[in-house]
């Protein structure tokens, strides 16, 4: 397939993070730092052999063996997981090292007991993802593109309440069907969000707009965290070749055959659509869902200069039926990230 995705100007290779981060000094340079660390958290892995073995293909396919999976072990309580430095390495072995290139490399939707070290604490929902708008992208993102959804909303790090620096994330993984029961010969497509990797003290996360390119404010968690994200980053001396952006071609090239041009946009946005706020002192209990379903709207852009601007295209919606706080939601669940594509 022919890739026309539009590559990012912003781009660090290893050398040149590798380099800054051993210069980094002061309040300017943390900026850029936390942008690269905390991303480099969430999908970053070094190009040693893998020390164990990675799925190139999706394993669990059909969707409501997924879904099934998810739902198997609710909570009876909020999980309130914290970071911890002491995380990162147990008994000598590099958990966020392995974490990072088994994510970039391993196509399972299921893993076995894990801990997701940046976005640790979530809620998961199932629904449907509508393309309704005609636009020049491929794959799912063309009109009249309808999958089924498995997502996750998180909050980055440890805070969780209203009132504290939250940085919110939103992972997706399409099934390229709306029938629960097939067993899908494809990979599912998986895309993450984030809204500002700082942190806002937004009251609402369906007050937020979450992309694949999230601001990062310095903020009072950039500091706490310092000593964590440091480690995280010496850990990296090869890292995915642009951490600052997730694209999204893993959605433009579901469903498209062999030889297929692909063009996928440069940026992806979802934000809830107005009217659904609810007030809750925990996202995840914000997010909730009792009798009505949770509607996001789905937009894109392709220009440097529409990012920053309010002209995204709208071409559908995120419509999420049922929620889940879960065990397998926070520690099974696996969202596969793409590697970067010039």
């Amino acid at each position: 397939m022919t890739d026309t995705s539009f590559t990012n100007p912003k781009g660090l290779k290893e050398k040149q993070t590798h380099s800054f981060l051993i210069r980094c000094k002061g309040f300017e340079n943390m900026n850029v730092l936390m942008v690269i660390v905390l991303c480099l958290i969430l999908t970053s892995c070094a190009s040693n052999p893998l020390p164990f073995k990675t799925n190139s293909k999706s394993i669990n396919n059909q969707f409501q063996a997924v879904w099934n999976q998810v739902v198997s072990d609710p909570v009876e309580q909020l999980p309130q997981d914290k970071i911890s430095y002491r995380k990162l390495v147990v008994k000598g072995q590099n958990i966020i090292l392995g974490n990072s290139q088994r994510t970039l490399e391993d196509h399972a939707n299921i893993l076995p007991q894990f801990d997701k070290l940046a976005h640790p604490n979530g809620i998961c929902f199932r629904g449907v993802w509508d393309i309704n708008t005609q636009n020049p992208y491929s794959g799912y993102f063309k009109k009249g593109s309808k999958a089924l959804i498995i997502a996750r909303a998180s909050s980055a790090l440890s805070n969780t309440k209203s009132g504290e620096l939250r940085s919110f994330g939103f992972a997706g993984k399409l099934f390229p069907t709306m029938d629960p029961l097939l067993e899908n010969s494809e990979n599912t497509a998986n895309f993450f969000l984030i809204d500002d990797l700082g942190g806002t003290r937004a009251k609402h996360y369906t007050d937020v707009v979450l992309t694949n390119e999230p601001d990062v404010s310095k903020t009072s968690v950039v500091f706490k965290s310092f000593l964590y994200v440091i480690k995280i980053a010496r850990t990296f001396a090869k890292a995915d070749t642009n951490p600052g952006i997730r694209q999204v071609y893993e959605i433009s090239e579901l469903g498209e055959p062999e030889n297929s041009t692909i063009v996928t946009p440069q940026w992806m946005k979802v934000q809830a659509q107005a009217g659904q706020t609810t007030n809750a002192v925990d996202f995840r209990d914000e997010l909730t869902l009792t009798d009505k379903p949770l509607i996001f709207d789905v937009s894109v852009t392709k220009s440097v200069a529409n990012k920053n601007k309010q002209d995204w295209q709208k071409i559908g919606t995120i419509t999420l039926d049922e929620s889940i706080v879960s065990n397998s939601c926070d520690h099974r669940l696996h969202f596969h990230h793409p590697k970067w594509k010039e």
